[in-house]
């Protein structure tokens, strides 16, 4: 039997799509607005706390609150029309808090990462640990520079982390769809955690595992690293906190999911052929950080012997120059593996977007979740 579809709310504007547009974008709007209003209140009221352990630790407080009031807010958005989608209350305080603990979530997620692949800059800034490597030499201060700067982000990711798990908590309770929203929670947390460890282990593996899985593989780092928690699970954790039924929430995955998986082959193409300046990233990026993408994958499954073999001696090398880059760039275009990871995007895009139409939510939902899709996948940052 077919579940019913997600049900708008009783006051959902039936407007023509171009209405629904215009309503989505105001309402997209003013939900960002809160969004915003909720992280500053939030992290003013935790620089309270850290001032009266000590005044040393505000450097802590800072670094979050400059890499999160960054970004597009994508999470935190995808959160509350997935809300919407389920009939939620669009002046509820609680989708607001939601999604700031999903932003608190997000700037861990990038702390941490950073860390492992030794990135220099985030946003066109620098990267926390390298934040904290520059206060330390502006300080004079003893030891090893680089060491303080790598444990003071991983102990600025950890508050984070904890943050989250405050606002998640006051925007769940008494929230009638709190207990399905908590297992979304919860187990987004620990994908996130095992998928980062399958990209480590990807990368130190390297070119011994075997060719053939290659691409699997990497589709699996996406899936778990980054595209359940970038997209799946904040429009069911929306949609689930406004009371949506075990149906509703398979609808949701069934749309956010793929997307979910387009947006991050998206993110790798965009690591290799990205415009620095747009992405805010060094060019190449990921070949400098070893990074075993689909992309690489396809260049070991479609690539020549040769190609294969000049993919893998220049791949972690952090000396590759601009010239290398390019010449990077050519091979993996030249062997069909840029041509598949682009053919790859539009399939599961043609997935997520049929899925979509199955949702049943409003209008002013759905035209919010079809325009928050299209950007994702043909994003150029």
């Amino acid at each position: 039997m077919t579940p019913p579809p997600l049900q708008p709310r009783p006051d959902a504007p039936l407007d023509a799509p171009l209405d629904a547009v215009a309503a989505f974008r105001a309402e997209d709007e003013r939900f960002v607005r809160r969004l915003h209003a909720e992280l500053e209140e939030f992290l003013d009221r935790q620089r309270a706390v850290l001032a009266g352990i000590s005044a040393d630790a505000l450097p802590l407080l800072d670094a979050v609150a400059a890499l999160s009031s960054g970004g597009k807010r994508l999470r935190a958005r995808l959160c509350y029309w997935g809300w919407r989608a389920a009939g939620g209350d669009p002046e509820d305080p609680a989708v607001a808090r939601a999604g700031a603990a999903l932003e608190l979530f997000q700037s861990a997620a990038l702390i941490h990462d950073d860390v492992i692949d030794r990135s220099d800059t985030r946003r066109g800034a620098p990267s926390v640990h390298r934040r904290f490597e520059g206060l330390h030499a502006a300080e004079s201060w003893q030891l090893d520079g680089p060491a303080f700067g790598v444990a003071s982000a991983i102990l600025a990711g950890d508050l984070c982390l904890s943050w989250s798990e405050q606002l998640f908590a006051a925007a769940a309770a008494q929230l009638p769809g709190a207990a399905r929203a908590r297992a979304v929670f919860d187990l987004m947390r620990s994908e996130v955690m095992v998928g980062q460890y399958l990209d480590v282990q990807g990368e130190v593996a390297g070119a011994g595992q075997d060719r053939a899985g290659a691409v699997q593989r990497a589709l699996d780092v996406i899936r778990y690293k980054s595209a359940k928690y970038s997209v799946e699970h904040p429009v069911a954790l929306g949609a689930a906190l406004a009371g949506a039924d075990e149906p509703a929430l398979a609808r949701c995955s069934a749309f956010a999911l793929p997307l979910g998986e387009a947006f991050q082959l998206r993110d790798d193409v965009l690591g290799v052929f990205g415009d620095p300046a747009t992405t805010g990233k060094p060019a190449g990026d990921d070949l400098r950080e070893g990074k075993r993408t689909v992309l690489v994958g396809f260049v070991r499954r479609r690539g020549s012997e040769e190609q294969i073999a000049e993919l893998e001696a220049a791949l972690g090398s952090q000396d590759l120059d601009d010239d290398d880059v390019r010449r990077l760039r050519a091979l993996i275009t030249a062997c069909g593996a840029l041509q598949a990871t682009e053919e790859l995007i539009d399939a599961l895009s043609g997935q997520a977007f049929a899925a979509l139409d199955r949702l049943g939510a409003g209008p002013v939902p759905m035209a919010a979740l079809r325009a928050l899709a299209t950007a994702a996948v043909r994003r150029a940052a």
